[in-house]
């Protein structure tokens, strides 16, 4: 039954994932490719296996809080604030390849920005680990953020 739980937990983090690339293909090779790109912007195949490993790290911090909320009343909210955050990160590709908007993606992720920091100090106050699992992302949602921002400010 654990590793149903595991397995559940990732597939929510990896579904986030799933709806919001929904709007990456027709736009990824259209739209996107006219945009003066950021110094620091990786190739475009870089994003697909890094947001593939970072949704299964989430999905896997997510699986240690759902352990501990019969022990613990905070996880609850916990993964409340996890659940938001991951509804703003599906959002977030939704409005920046979707709506075509940098300017408003760039609002949007820095809302993504405080609900991820707020979900990793309060994983980390119930599991370490869980907390640690996330900095990886957190991480790399700010290179977003500052790719975001550059993307925004050169177009």
């Amino acid at each position: 039954m654990k590793y149903i739980r595991i397995l559940i937990s990732i597939a929510i983090a990896q579904m986030a994932g799933i709806i919001g690339s929904s709007s990456m293909p027709i736009n990824i090779n259209g739209w996107y490719t006219i945009l003066t790109r950021p110094e620091l912007a990786p190739p475009n195949w870089v994003f697909g296996p890094v947001w593939i490993v970072l949704y299964t790290l989430m999905g896997f911090a997510a699986f240690l809080i759902w352990e501990r909320r019969k022990f613990d009343p905070r996880a609850t909210l916990a993964l409340w604030v996890y659940g938001v955050h991951l509804v703003l990160n599906a959002v977030w590709s939704l409005i920046f390849f979707g709506m075509q908007n940098p300017r408003l993606a760039f609002f949007e992720i820095l809302l993504l920005d405080v609900f991820a920091v707020a979900t990793i100090v309060l994983f980390w106050r119930i599991s370490k680990p869980a907390g640690l699992i996330l900095l990886p992302y957190v991480t790399w949602l700010f290179f977003a953020t500052y790719l975001n921002y550059t993307f925004w400010v050169l177009n």
